[in-house]
């Protein structure tokens, strides 16, 4: 359970990392950013170039709306910072941020459902560690301040 709540923050967070970004990957369109994404989550993972031309169009529909998700859930809480807001008004904000993570959740299991008609479970699983390794370094490279996420010299 441990694990599959970390999966699912680090998907959340990987489309707040898109956004929020602010090194030397912000001067990438979100299209070659994503091109970087797909090219380290393929080889990393080890996805055949059948498989990822079948696998990403369906990932980044689920990443568009997660980040739709996401962005709404900002927005709730952005609400919050009125000090002046009742109790019930923190209690409205809260349940509705709740809400849109369960409906981010189950949308993790039903576009697991159809990858698995493109790949098997255990690509999945790769692909799940690959996008958890392309974060922690695209992390790496804004925590030194330079590089391609990190990834500099690194084959």
């Amino acid at each position: 359970m441990k694990r599959i709540v970390l999966l699912l923050i680090i998907l959340i967070g990987s489309v707040s990392l898109m956004k929020a970004y602010d090194g030397p990957l912000q001067n990438l369109s979100p299209e070659e950013f994503r091109q970087k994404q797909k090219t380290f989550i393929t080889e990393k993972a080890g996805l055949t170039a059948v498989e990822a031309e079948k696998f990403f169009p369906l990932y980044f529909e689920l990443q568009d709306k997660k980040k739709e998700l996401n962005d709404k859930a900002w927005q709730q809480l952005h609400k919050g910072k009125d000090d002046n807001l009742t109790n019930d008004e923190y209690e409205k904000i809260m349940l509705e941020v709740y809400d849109l993570r369960m409906a981010s959740d189950q949308l993790d299991k039903t576009y697991y459902i159809k990858f698995k008609t493109v790949l098997s479970p255990k690509k999945i699983y790769m692909v799940q560690r690959a996008e958890m390794r392309f974060h922690r370094e695209l992390v790496k490279g804004i925590n030194r301040g330079g590089g391609e996420g990190g990834q500099r010299g690194k084959k």
